[in-house]
């Protein structure tokens, strides 16, 4: 399953920035694995974006705000559909035919390649508020060690999954700085989650009581789909009767992507490569 994360702000991360159209390999060992723990799908094509930028700032700009973030409509950063989709095969028929139930029109004059820009403009704008995969981290030590396991211990609440002698013990002898720094902002880049399950785990309770759980396979505005443990399909129609709950064993990580500053990663940092 591929899922951007949009709710996380950008942070900056010491390093030099990289464009959002390079491929994993020219952005570094790593980067591929950085999207994976995002969710992100394919980088979004920087010069179709620019294309759709011209396209959607007079058609959709006054309802879903200029960057997208929402105005009297809904923030389209945010959005299931927005961050499910990769070339228009969701966000396409959904500006064609409009939502006239919640008051938005239809687009039915743009073409299949106006509607493949205005989407990886919308992926463009999740790329970059999401993906702090986009800096390479400079492998040095800034931080203050002693305020980074305070913080280990304080805050960030990272002792409640972690132990300075269980799972991370001599962490500091396995890896570079950088590498510290991207491993613990994502878990599954570096290895510190080298093993478990790929995919999150969901259970839907349909409307007549019945619960089925099982691998998520997709989650979005209008359908939940899983693999049970026997490994049959499900598929449903999301609405208000059907309570969807996803386990996600990375959500402390994700969460703590919106509340670092600076100051916290790099004393995270320095305090973990004292860990020998």
């Amino acid at each position: 399953m591929k899922w951007r994360w949009a709710i996380l702000p950008l942070l900056s991360v010491v390093g030099t920035f990289s464009l959002p159209g390079q491929t994993p390999a020219a952005r570094g060992p790593g980067r591929a694995n950085t999207r994976e723990f995002l969710g992100l799908g394919p980088a979004p094509d920087a010069v179709a974006a620019e294309r759709g930028e011209k396209l959607y700032g007079p058609n959709c700009g006054f309802c879903h705000g200029a960057k997208a973030n929402g105005a009297e409509g809904p923030d389209l950063v945010r959005s299931p559909l927005v961050l499910h989709d990769e070339k228009a095969e969701l966000i396409g028929p959904v500006i064609r035919q409009g939502r006239a139930d919640k008051g938005m029109p239809a687009f039915a004059g743009f073409t299949d390649p106006q509607l493949y820009d205005i989407a990886q403009f919308l992926h463009m704008r999740v790329e970059l508020a999401v993906n702090r995969g986009l800096y390479k981290v400079q492998n040095i030590i800034t931080g203050n060690a002693k305020a980074g396991a305070n913080y280990f211990s304080g805050p960030g609440r990272c002792i409640e999954c972690h132990s300075a002698t269980g799972d991370l013990a001599h962490v500091g002898t396995k890896f570079q700085p950088s590498d510290l720094q991207q491993a613990f902002l994502y878990p599954t880049a570096r290895g510190f989650q080298s093993s478990g399950p790929k995919m999150s785990k969901v259970t839907v309770t349909l409307p007549s009581g019945e619960v089925i759980s099982g691998a998520l396979k997709r989650l979005d505005d209008f359908n939940v789909s899983l693999y049970d443990a026997a490994g049959n399909y499900h598929s449903y129609a999301v609405g208000p009767d059907l309570k969807v709950e996803v386990e996600d064993k990375l959500a402390g990580h994700r969460e703590l992507l919106k509340h670092y500053t600076d100051a916290d990663m790099h004393n995270v940092t320095a305090y973990l490569a004292t860990l020998k």
